[in-house]
């Protein structure tokens, strides 16, 4: 039998992208920090979201069956760390800059790209509940270095590609 510690230790050292996952209704604004949202099809365009039961905005992801998932930027390191504290939901979004694409979640407006979407499916799997997402709406920057997360800490990936070795 695998035991926990192990697998989470495994998992450290597979690298993926920091993103912030928000969502809006009726009882204000909320978000997470998350590293486990990943590419499901194209046809239809949808994405999944996993997220931890004990988070204390979980009920309210559930209840709105909308989401953003806003993936972050070398720059965005703060944002993360924001996202992940104890802050309360309304601190959280005193970090960056917050518009709305179709759903009405919150889009932060300088992310390397946003996935506005509504929620299809709902599974729960041990401590996390997996969000299946269609992708309603879609956002890039120009920004060219991404946040990721390896080994327990933030890295950096990408580079400034010259407009002359793109041609």
């Amino acid at each position: 039998m695998i035991e926990a510690a192990d697998f989470r230790n495994a998992m450290s050292l597979l690298t993926s992208a920091v993103s912030v996952v928000t969502t809006a209704g009726l009882s204000g604004r909320y978000g997470f920090t998350a590293s486990a949202v990943c590419s499901v099809t194209d046809t239809p365009p949808t994405l999944l979201v996993c997220m931890n039961k004990a988070s204390s905005s979980h009920l309210h992801f559930l209840e709105n069956k909308i989401l953003t998932v806003n993936v972050l930027g070398a720059h965005h390191q703060e944002i993360s760390k924001a996202f992940s504290s104890k802050l309360t939901p309304e601190q959280r979004f005193e970090y960056g800059f917050w518009t709305e694409l179709e759903t009405g979640a919150p889009v932060l407006e300088d992310a390397l790209v946003n996935f506005d979407c509504e929620v299809d499916q709902i599974q729960e799997v041990g401590t996390h509940t997996i969000f299946m997402c269609r992708i309603v709406a879609i956002q890039q920057s120009q920004h060219d270095q991404s946040l990721v997360y390896f080994n327990r800490g933030y890295h950096h990936v990408g580079r400034r590609v010259d407009q002359t070795e793109s041609a």
